[in-house]
């Protein structure tokens, strides 16, 4: 009896060391955190922002979560500057421990990529679009829910090469690290499309004397102006001084510059204006996924029912890229930031609703964008283009 006593203590033991890594598993806290941007002159953004990341993880968690695991999500104010978000960007992980993190800008990606990759090694996005956080050889965690700023320019490059071959062009940008980013490659690309790169014009952000860019655009005969590193102001001032300059040409701007509110500014020369855009718009409600949108909005956010802008886009399809991230792991077997950039990796025609066409992660990112012109009668974007993908 003695024997068979210590055999079957023994066995139970035994067992209930094998079933550890079961019982680790189903206890694996899934968690999401995020530095938005509340305050400071970004503030916009981090209010639909962190909107949207609580809108999706509130959406899959009714649709039962991570594979019946509840995702968790907690937030700090980073307030637009580097030293408070890389703050708080550590605090919240040394608490939480998260699987993924969303940060407010390119500033804190380019400072924080490092120790992301050799210490904290979490899927991380950001509110950003530079190609930094689109080189997974480089940064393994790190990916972009859209097309980087480089990829911006090709898609607009590529539809004027279509519509107007051998066209003269000139790069509008402003004299900031943000304004800079893509000038190398749009260099290098528009010769490659037949196109002329005639004149680079450079402004401070909200500069408002800019006749003497206008002037030389004028006299250097530009088809298309591409602005970049402004969300509105000097774009509009030049628009409406063009015409007193007599200067004929098409306007175009990246991501940033292509939202409701430059039109709103614009006005009656709303058509003046084009731009890429990555996502549906807010009241393209012809999409399955922006109907759910705005039915959520109305429902939970009332004070934004008539309206969100591409930021609360941008955040909603990068975390919806997280959660897909989370449940392709979770059904191989282990969440870890390895496993989340391989599931990430993996995605493929990945169906969205039409918030953008079907997602396929490249280099994570995803190199695809639409050309729209604004409308002076509704102050809203058409559609001008098919979705534009680059090789």
């Amino acid at each position: 009896m003695k024997k068979t006593g210590i055999f079957i203590l023994s066995l139970i033991l035994c067992l209930g060391v094998l079933n550890i890594p079961t019982i680790a598993k189903a206890e694996q806290k899934i968690t999401i955190c995020a530095v938005h941007p509340f305050t400071g002159r970004f503030a916009f953004a981090g209010i639909h922002g962190a909107d949207a990341m609580e809108d999706v993880i509130n959406m899959a968690n009714e649709e039962g979560g991570i594979n019946g695991k509840k995702i968790h999500y907690y937030w700090a104010d980073g307030e637009y500057k580097n030293d408070v978000g890389i703050a708080a960007f550590k605090r919240l992980y040394a608490q939480y421990k998260p699987q993924c993190m969303w940060a407010q800008s390119t500033g804190m990606t380019k400072l924080l990529g490092p120790e992301i990759k050799s210490r904290y090694k979490v899927l991380y996005s950001a509110y950003t679009c530079a190609a930094v956080a689109a080189n997974p050889k480089e940064n393994p965690y790190l990916f972009l829910p859209m097309p980087t700023y480089n990829e911006q320019f090709g898609v607009l490059l590529k539809y004027i090469a279509k519509e107007k071959p051998g066209a003269n062009i000139a790069f509008f940008y402003s004299d900031t690290e943000f304004g800079r980013e893509p000038i190398p490659y749009g260099r290098k690309t528009a010769p490659k499309l037949g196109l002329n790169l005639v004149a680079e014009e450079i402004s401070k952000v909200g500069g408002v004397d800019i006749s003497t860019q206008i002037l030389d655009m004028k006299r250097k005969k530009v088809d298309y102006c591409i602005f970049h590193g402004f969300v509105t102001t000097p774009v509009q001032t030049v628009i409406k001084q063009a015409k007193d300059y007599g200067l004929k040409c098409k306007f175009m701007g990246t991501f940033w510059g292509t939202e409701k509110h430059l039109l709103d500014q614009l006005g009656p020369l709303a058509s003046e204006y084009m731009g890429v855009t990555t996502y549906s718009y807010y009241y393209q409600d012809e999409f399955p996924m922006i109907r759910k949108i705005r039915a959520w909005t109305k429902k939970h956010h009332p004070k934004f029912a008539d309206y969100r802008p591409q930021a609360y886009m941008q955040v909603f399809m990068g975390t919806t890229l997280f959660i897909e991230s989370l449940r392709r792991a979770d059904k191989k077997g282990t969440i870890t930031g390895d496993s989340l950039a391989k599931a990430l990796a993996s995605i493929k025609n990945f169906d969205v609703g039409g918030l953008m066409p079907p997602v396929t992660m490249k280099n994570n990112s995803i190199p695809v964008g639409r050309i729209v012109r604004g409308n002076s009668k509704t102050l809203k974007f058409d559609s001008v283009s098919d979705w534009i993908y680059l090789d």
